[in-house]
């Protein structure tokens, strides 16, 4: 198997980002995308500003690889995801050249002649990574090692808050999408409801409410599942990188300013269709009703399909590499508890397979770039057999400022392990732990 590349999955910033190393390293590599482009996922999501300035979004061996071309590292600013695209994934592909496969879908992964069941000799087979071409043409590529950083952005969660669609969800499909909105210029004047916490429906709500300033007709409303909006707007002060904050301030301003209703403890049950609009019914009863369109960012899962035949250790809450689970947890994570992981965390019970990226995290929250990097530098100096690098901690990720997480799912506050944030909407007094 000395003479078979390593495939990884995904041209994405971690898939190439571990094609870099690879590269550096000597290793061959095979770069699987099955998008037209690279950084074909991140390019859906182009016009959204990122909260990680240039230096966080750009890989040290990438940079290496890519300055004897005469490109120049972008050194500071907040890119959108177009230009993360332009300035970065499409030169970085490039330089790669035909490592790298477009318009290529891995349908499945398996050792070679074995299925998941067959121990015999199972180590010293090659993986077998199946594909599709844009074309549907079948094809097979073997492998040595297998990196899979195909993240998570094909499978969003429903609006249903117990993790399946909410009845009527599929059938009123047409008023509902799952993206951050670009152009909501077509909403004006309409009832528009966003469902979920995070930063992506922090970033819908605020486009949102730019549209609510300007065409005062247009309704926003907000649902959130937890019980509180203590952690919504994140940590202030406390968060290490300022743009996080600042998306966080904006939206709270907009809250208290009347123009975004909020929702507390909604969680969706199921959508019913009248002649022009939708009513939106909770678990709990409660109903919202002349809704137009519905927003729905609760967040996205792991395509785990294709690694049917291969043998994987997830775990069972989260979907996420079980050897980072208790990392990311978002029931108890605290502050600064979120380590930087490597190969001996992410290394699945199949040997010389790797999940890394967003996808190593499942459906728990706040992946950043600067993790994936880290990921994919141990992960490579693993395959290389540079046992000490792989080993070595290279990162300190940045204070979200903000405790706790689906732990205080159905509290009235939250606690946090600092100080109260400064955008705390709940006035109350707030314990200190």
């Amino acid at each position: 198997m000395s003479e078979l590349p390593v495939v990884v999955i995904g041209a994405g910033p971690q898939g190439l980002a571990a094609a870099a190393h690879l590269t550096e390293r000597g290793l061959d590599a095979v770069v699987v995308e099955r998008g037209t482009t690279a950084g074909a996922a991140v390019g859906e999501w182009g016009h959204v500003r990122l909260f990680s300035a240039w230096p966080e979004l750009t890989d040290a061996a990438a940079r290496r690889l890519l300055e004897p071309t005469g490109w120049i590292s972008p050194t500071s600013g907040y890119p959108t995801g177009a230009e993360w695209v332009d300035n970065y994934l499409a030169p970085l592909a490039a330089t790669l050249g035909d490592r790298v496969l477009y318009g290529t879908t891995v349908t499945g992964i398996a050792r070679q002649g074995r299925d998941k069941v067959v121990d015999s000799e199972r180590k010293s087979q090659p993986f077998v990574v199946h594909t599709v071409d844009k074309d549907g043409r079948d094809g097979r590529v073997l492998a040595k090692s297998v990196i899979d950083a195909s993240g998570t952005w094909a499978l969003p969660n429903p609006a249903g808050a117990d993790g399946f669609a909410a009845v009527g969800e599929a059938a009123a499909a047409e008023r509902i999408s799952y993206r951050i909105p670009d152009d909501v210029s077509e909403l004006a004047g309409a009832h528009v409801v966003v469902v979920g916490a995070g930063h992506s429906a922090t970033h819908a709500v605020l486009r949102l409410s730019e549209l609510a300033r300007r065409e005062p007709d247009t309704r926003v409303t907000w649902l959130l599942r937890r019980g509180n909006t203590a952690n919504v707007f994140g940590g202030g002060a406390g968060d290490e990188l300022p743009e996080r904050a600042a998306l966080g301030s904006r939206a709270q301003k907009v809250i208290e300013a009347g123009i975004v209703d909020v929702a507390t403890g909604f969680r969706v049950a199921e959508f019913q269709q009248g002649d022009d609009a939708l009513t939106i019914h909770a678990e709990d009863g409660r109903e919202i009703s002349g809704v137009a369109h519905v927003i729905t960012l609760t967040g996205f899962r792991p395509d785990t399909s294709f690694l049917r035949e291969v043998r994987i250790d997830l775990d069972t809450s989260l979907d996420a590499v079980a050897g980072i689970a208790s990392e990311i947890d978002p029931n108890i994570h605290a502050c600064g508890s979120v380590r930087a992981t490597g190969a001996r965390q992410l290394a699945q019970p199949e040997q010389g397979l790797f999940i890394v990226g967003a996808k190593s995290y499942g459906r728990a929250p706040t992946f950043l770039a600067l993790t994936g990097y880290e990921q994919v530098r141990s992960v490579v100096a693993h395959l290389a057999g540079d046992h000490d690098a792989a080993v070595r901690n290279e990162l300190v990720l940045p204070d979200t400022g903000v405790c706790g997480g689906a732990g205080d799912f159905d509290t009235e506050r939250s606690t946090c392990c600092a100080a109260p944030s400064m955008l705390q909407l709940d006035t109350l007094p707030v314990s200190l732990s």
